[in-house]
């Protein structure tokens, strides 16, 4: 940030070690990565290294968010933060819409308790979501579980149970081997930078498949 005081700003070692513990992904690669696409633009002493000012720090946790929570590639979340830095009120495919940062909740934590109490649920369509491989069974369980378990309940509403489901699982794996098939190329190169491109390719490519998937489905729906 222009005109920040330099005991103000941040190393990339440091930004590391605030944003680790959220974004334990994060590394000095990436953050050179989200530079080149021109997410981010740090400020630069004359010795040519990079430092972070607050709203930078803020900037690439919102970045980060997006990609963990939303699962969106860089380019939709570069026209999220072009329409954000020209004051307007931009939101998600979808109509989604995102907190500021300042508001945007670590990962937390659910015990299988906790997650199945906020979900709405009960232990047995956990277990059953478990069985049809909807949900990894783990010792803790994040956002992601939090998500699945509730639309469950909202499906189970509707006589659809996690049984009906288990093809979505066979459906990933699909997506997943086409995807890992893509990537072959950037893949054999083992660099870090190789590696950042090959995870932002992967969530290209998943979000594009999301688009085919959702108009197969609304297609289908309009002729019901």
């Amino acid at each position: 940030m222009p005109g920040a005081p330099s005991s103000q700003l941040l190393s990339i070692g440091q930004v590391l070690a605030r944003l680790n513990p959220e974004f334990p992904d994060l590394t000095p690669s990436k953050l050179r990565f989200l530079e080149e696409r021109q997410l981010i633009s740090p400020a630069r002493t004359e010795s040519g290294y990079r430092k972070f000012s607050g709203a930078d720090l803020e900037r690439l946790r919102l970045i980060l968010s997006m990609q963990r929570d939303h699962y969106l590639p860089l380019k939709v979340i570069r026209g999220y933060l072009d329409d954000l830095d020209a004051g307007r009120e931009p939101v998600l495919p979808g109509g989604r819409q995102v907190a500021s940062p300042s508001m945007l909740p670590s990962e937390r934590r659910l015990s299988r308790e906790e997650l199945v109490r906020e979900a709405g649920a009960n232990a047995m369509l956990l277990s059953d979501a478990v069985s049809a491989s909807l949900i990894v069974p783990a010792d803790h369980y994040g956002e992601e579980a939090l998500s699945v378990l509730r639309a469950l309940v909202e499906l189970q509403r509707s006589g659809i149970e996690p049984r009906h489901l288990r093809g979505f699982r066979a459906a990933a794996e699909r997506e997943l081997g086409l995807i890992e098939s893509a990537l072959i190329p950037v893949a054999r190169r083992k660099d870090a930078s190789s590696r950042a491109k090959a995870a932002e390719m992967a969530r290209e490519i998943a979000g594009q498949l999301e688009v085919v998937r959702s108009s197969l489905i609304r297609s289908a729906l309009s002729r019901l």
